[in-house]
C-alpha cells in the first residue's frame, strides 16, 4: 500500500486562511507567497483536493446551520411586517409570506411520502390574504 502523502505546512496553511481569514482568495495566495500556478496544481493533486473539499464541507456546514438559527427569528419578523401601518410594507410581507418555500422537515417528509410538490398556501388562504390587503387598501387604512 503505498504511503498517503500529507499536506505541507505552507499547503494547511493556505487552507486555512481561505476559509477562516477574512482574505479573499488572491489575498492569502499573496501573504503566503504562493504563485497561481502553484496553487492550481495543488488543486489537482488528491491530498490538496480532498482536504479543500472537507473545507467546503465544512463552511456549508457552518452556513446551513447559522440560516437554521435565524430562520424563525426572520419568519417572525416577517409576520410582524404584516401589521405594519405602511399599506405597502404589509402588503410585501403578506406576499412574502405567501410565497415562502416549505420548510425543510416538511420537505423531507414530502420525499418520503412520495410528494415532492411544493406546499402552499390554499387559494382560499390566499384570496382571504389578498381579500383583507385589498379592503385596507380601497379604505386607505396602514
Amino acid at each position: 500500500m503505498a504511503k498517503r502523502k500529507q499536506l505541507s505546512d505552507r499547503q494547511t496553511a493556505v487552507l486555512e486562511d481561505l476559509f477562516d481569514s477574512e482574505l479573499d482568495e488572491q489575498g492569502v495566495l499573496e501573504k503566503h507567497r504562493v504563485r497561481r500556478s502553484t496553487y492550481n496544481k495543488w488543486l489537482t493533486e488528491k491530498p490538496f483536493a480532498e482536504q479543500f473539499s472537507r473545507y467546503v464541507t465544512r463552511a456549508r456546514r457552518r452556513s446551513e446551520l447559522l440560516l437554521a438559527k435565524y430562520c424563525s427569528l426572520a419568519a417572525a419578523k416577517l409576520v410582524e411586517l404584516t401589521t405594519s401601518k405602511k399599506g405597502e410594507t404589509a402588503r410585501k410581507a403578506c406576499l412574502d409570506i405567501i410565497n415562502q418555500p416549505k420548510i425543510a422537515t416538511e420537505a423531507e417528509r414530502s420525499e418520503k411520502d412520495g410528494n415532492k410538490e411544493a406546499a402552499q398556501l390554499s387559494g382560499a388562504t390566499a384570496s382571504k390574504i389578498l381579500a383583507v390587503l385589498a379592503e385596507e387598501k380601497s379604505t386607505g387604512g396602514g
